[in-house]
């Protein structure tokens, strides 16, 4: 599975000139941790976060903290996304693995990485995208794993495929695995695992096809 798979597409963006105030606004009213910076022709120049915007704009209660001899600050924090932002983005790839991006949210503490795709935004993925993929419901998982797995082969209704909390299960029905059995078993689970919500992928190998499907090939 991979960050186009789960990405947003529809990316709020805001540019370096936009108010900083304004952006804040935009994550508040959308529910968005950050927002890509963008130019005028959709180059991911920065991203601003929460934090970026909370920075210096709420002052201290000066009937709380002021004691005699302290002045109240008059500078105003930045007023524009290019001053609060930060420039050095970590981004991935469209065809990123998604097992990547987890490691790359525990690991560095992320909470939502831009996608590239040729070198511009084509979408933003977040731990809420992933754990999305995570909760697939199991009936839509099969119909998926069962779906690329028959058109893959070319082989429909040779095949049952059984979902558990995410976990499937492929086995053959009919016909004779080719080239050989071990390669039919190794390309299914890859297969599988492109498709969103499956955490492990199963082909036995102890399930012999029927003879009735043996003797009609």
């Amino acid at each position: 599975m991979q960050a186009r798979d789960v990405m947003t597409r529809q990316v709020v963006t805001v540019g370096p000139d936009t108010s900083a105030k304004y952006a804040a606004e935009l994550m508040a009213d959308g529910g968005f941790a950050a927002l890509p910076v963008v130019d005028d022709q959709q180059r991911l120049v920065g991203i601003v976060a929460e934090a970026d915007v909370l920075r210096g704009r709420l002052p201290t209660d000066p009937r709380l903290h002021l004691r005699r001899g302290d002045d109240v600050a008059d500078d105003p924090p930045p007023l524009l996304v290019r001053g609060v932002m930060t420039a050095g983005v970590r981004t991935v790839e469209a065809a990123s693995d998604v097992a990547d991006l987890a490691r790359l949210f525990v690991d560095e503490r992320l909470r939502s990485v831009p996608v590239l795709e040729h070198g511009r935004l084509t979408g933003i993925v977040s731990r809420r995208d992933l754990l999305g993929a995570l909760v697939r419901p199991d009936d839509a998982i099969r119909h998926d794993v069962l779906h690329l797995v028959e058109g893959y082969t070319g082989e429909p209704a040779s095949w049952d495929v059984e979902v558990t909390e995410g976990v499937a299960t492929i086995r053959r029905t009919r016909g004779v695995p080719g080239p050989t059995a071990e390669s039919e078993r190794r390309t299914l689970r890859a297969l599988a695992h492109t498709v969103p919500g499956v955490v492990a992928a199963r082909v036995p190998t102890n399930v012999e096809p029927s003879a009735d499907a043996d003797a009609s090939i």
